[in-house]
C-alpha cells in the first residue's frame, strides 16, 4: 500500500486518478484550492485520508501546503496534477511552473514523482529571460515545457527517485471541454500506472509518457544548461533552492 499526494485532485484527471488509487487500497491525500472546494471533495471522496488546501497561484500558500504535507510523514508518491489553461499568464506561470518547483523542493523526497505536462509543450519555449522581466509572454505551452524541464532535472539529480512526465491527452474534463477527443480513462490510468505499478516499464525515470507509452518530447527539456538556468531562475523568484 502506497501513501500518495495528488495536487489539483478536487476534480478532473486528478480526482479520477485518486478514486482509482483509493479503490486499489492506497492511502490518498487530496488537494483542493480552498475550503469550499475541500468540503466538496470530502463529500464525493469518502475513502481519502485527508484533503489539504492551498492556492497554488500564491507562492506563500504553496509553501505552506508543502509544510502541511510533510507533517503527514514521508510519502511514496507525489503526483503534480494541478494546472490551469484558460487563465492569465501570471496565473499560468504561478500554478503550472512555480508550484511544481516549490513543492518538489520542499516536500520530503518520495519514491516516485509524476508531473503532468501536455502535448502542447512541443510548441513551447523555455523563455527563461522572461521569468524576471515579462511573465506576460509566457504561454501555457511554455509552462508545460517548464514542467518537463523540472522533471528531467529531478531525474538527473535524484537517482533514487522515479521521476516521469505525462501527456494525458486532450481529454473531456472541465479544462479540456466536452469536445475533447482523447481517451479520458487512459489519461488518468497512466498516472495510476506510474504511481504504483511494478511493471518494469513504469519503474524508469526521465521519460515522457502518453497512454503508458513513451513519446518524443521537446529536446529543450534535455538541455542540462537550460535545466540549471531554470532551477536558478525559480530559486530567485521563490527564495527556495533546489535540494541536491
Amino acid at each position: 500500500m502506497a501513501k500518495i499526494f495528488i495536487t489539483g485532485s478536487a476534480d478532473g484527471l486528478g480526482h479520477l486518478a485518486a478514486k482509482m488509487l483509493i479503490e486499489l487500497g492506497h492511502e490518498v491525500v487530496l488537494h483542493a484550492r480552498n475550503a469550499e472546494r475541500r468540503l466538496e471533495v470530502i463529500q464525493k471522496t469518502p475513502g481519502a485520508v485527508s484533503v489539504l488546501t492551498g492556492d497554488l497561484s500564491n507562492i506563500e500558500e504553496t509553501k505552506k501546503l508543502a509544510h502541511e504535507i510533510n507533517r503527514i510523514g514521508t510519502l511514496d508518491v507525489v503526483i503534480h496534477n494541478a494546472g490551469v489553461y484558460q487563465a492569465s499568464a501570471k496565473e499560468i506561470f504561478a500554478v503550472n511552473t512555480l508550484a511544481p518547483y516549490i513543492l518538489t523542493c520542499l516536500i520530503q523526497r518520495p519514491k516516485r514523482l509524476i508531473y503532468l505536462s501536455s502535448g502542447m509543450h512541443l510548441q513551447g519555449h523555455s523563455k527563461l529571460d522572461n521569468f524576471n522581466t515579462d511573465i506576460s509572454r509566457i504561454t501555457y505551452s511554455d509552462s508545460k515545457l517548464h514542467v518537463l524541464m523540472l522533471c528531467m532535472a529531478v531525474a538527473r539529480k535524484w537517482k533514487d527517485v522515479y521521476a516521469n512526465t505525462i501527456d494525458p491527452g486532450w481529454v473531456p474534463t472541465k479544462m479540456g471541454g466536452r469536445g475533447a477527443s482523447d481517451d479520458l480513462q487512459k489519461g488518468y490510468e497512466t498516472q495510476v500506472w506510474l504511481a504504483v505499478s511494478n511493471d518494469e516499464k513504469a519503474k524508469v525515470s526521465g521519460r515522457y509518457f502518453f497512454h503508458q507509452k513513451e513519446r518524443h518530447h521537446n529536446p529543450e527539456a534535455d538541455d542540462v544548461l537550460l535545466q540549471e538556468r531554470f532551477l536558478i531562475s525559480c530559486n530567485k523568484i521563490t527564495g527556495i533552492s533546489f535540494p541536491q
